[in-house]
C-alpha cells in the first residue's frame, strides 16, 4: 500500500471538518427539523422504496441494533410500518407511511434549497467543475457502490490543455517520461484543433460517471489509413471497460469512414495497452529501439486491417 503523507492526511480531515460543517451535519436536528442527519438519511432511503432492515444496515453502514431501536420509534411515531418480505418470511420489509412521506417531504425540500443556496453563487461552469469533483471523490475514495456509468464524447473547448497535462503527469510517474514525451503529446494535440476534419478524424473523451478519465484520437494517415493516437486512461477508471470502448468506437468509426487499416505506435513496456489492442485484433509489424523521451525504449507499431 502506497504511503499516505501525513499532509495530504491533514488536507483530508481539514475538508471534512468544513464540509460537515457546511452541511450542518453537526446540529442536534438536521435542517431544523426534528430529525438527525442518520434518521434523515434513513428515511432518505425508504423515500426511494421499501427495504429490509438489513439492505438499510448495508447501504448506511449503521449498526443493526441502533438502526432497530430507530425504526422502532419511527413505528411508534407513525412513520414507518412493517410487512413480512415475500422472499424470506423471517426478514420484514419496511417502508414509509402516509404520514412518514408526509414528515420526509419537508427535509427533502430544506435539503434541495440548503444545497441550492450552497453553490446558487457558483456560474455554470463552476456548478458542474464542483460536481465533477464530488463524482471523482466518490469513485477514489470507494463511496459509489453502483457500477460505474461509461459516455464517450467529442472533445470541447479546454480538453487538448487536459489531454496535455494527463499525458504528461502519468506517463512521468508511471514511465518515467521526460518532458519531451509532452511536447510530443502537445504537438499532436495542437495540430489536431489546426488540421481536424470532422468527416474522418475524430477525437474521444472516456467519461466515467460525468468525470473525464481518458481519451483516445484517431487521425487521418492518407486514404486508406488512420492513425490511433493519444490513448491514456486515468488509474481509478481502469480495469471497468472504458478502454474497451474506446477502441471499439475508433474501429466502428473507421470502418464508416472507408478506411482500410488502422495503425498506431506505442511502447514495449505499455503491457496492458498492448493487451487491448490485440484482443481486439491488432497485429504488431515491426519494432524500433529507442531513446525519444529520455530513456531506451522499444517502439512498436500495430496494425488493424479492416
Amino acid at each position: 500500500m502506497p504511503k499516505v503523507s501525513r499532509a495530504r492526511i491533514d488536507e483530508v480531515r481539514r475538508f471534512n471538518r468544513a464540509y460537515t460543517r457546511r452541511l450542518g451535519v453537526l446540529d442536534e436536528s438536521f435542517l431544523d427539523t426534528p430529525f438527525s442527519l442518520t434518521e434523515a438519511r434513513v428515511l432518505h432511503e425508504l423515500s426511494e422504496g421499501e427495504k429490509t432492515a438489513s439492505e438499510i444496515v448495508g447501504l448506511l453502514g449503521l449498526d443493526a441494533g441502533y438502526l432497530s431501536r430507530m425504526l422502532d420509534r419511527f413505528a411508534k411515531a407513525g412513520l414507518v410500518s412493517r410487512s413480512s418480505a415475500a422472499a424470506d418470511r423471517r426478514s420484514s420489509l419496511v417502508s414509509l407511511t402516509k404520514a412518514g412521506r408526509a414528515a420526509y417531504a419537508p427535509l427533502e425540500a430544506r435539503s434541495r434549497e440548503s444545497v441550492g443556496a450552497m453553490i446558487g453563487g457558483l456560474n455554470a461552469s463552476a456548478q458542474d467543475q464542483l460536481v465533477d469533483a464530488m463524482h471523482l471523490v466518490s469513485r477514489l475514495t470507494g463511496g459509489k457502490n453502483t457500477p460505474a456509468k461509461i459516455t464517450l464524447r467529442t472533445h470541447r473547448p479546454g480538453d487538448m490543455g487536459w489531454i496535455t497535462m494527463r499525458h504528461g503527469v502519468l506517463y512521468d510517474e508511471e514511465y518515467g517520461y521526460g518532458p519531451k514525451f509532452e511536447a510530443l503529446v502537445a504537438e499532436i494535440c495542437a495540430q489536431f484543433l489546426q488540421r481536424y476534419d470532422p468527416k474522418c478524424e475524430r477525437c474521444w473523451i472516456a467519461e466515467v460517471d460525468g468525470v473525464p478519465a481518458g481519451s483516445l484520437f484517431l487521425v487521418r494517415g492518407d486514404s486508406k489509413t488512420a492513425k490511433l493516437r493519444l490513448m491514456f486512461l486515468e488509474p481509478w477508471a481502469r480495469g471497468q471497460g472504458a478502454a474497451q470502448k474506446l477502441v471499439e468506437a475508433s474501429i466502428a468509426f473507421a470502418k464508416k469512414c472507408g478506411y482500410e487499416k488502422i495503425v498506431l505506435w506505442t511502447q514495449s513496456e505499455l503491457v496492458a495497452a498492448r493487451k487491448l489492442y490485440a484482443r481486439n485484433g491488432f497485429q504488431r509489424i515491426a519494432t524500433k529501439p529507442h531513446a525519444d523521451f529520455g530513456k531506451k525504449l522499444i517502439g512498436e507499431t500495430w496494425e488493424l486491417r479492416l
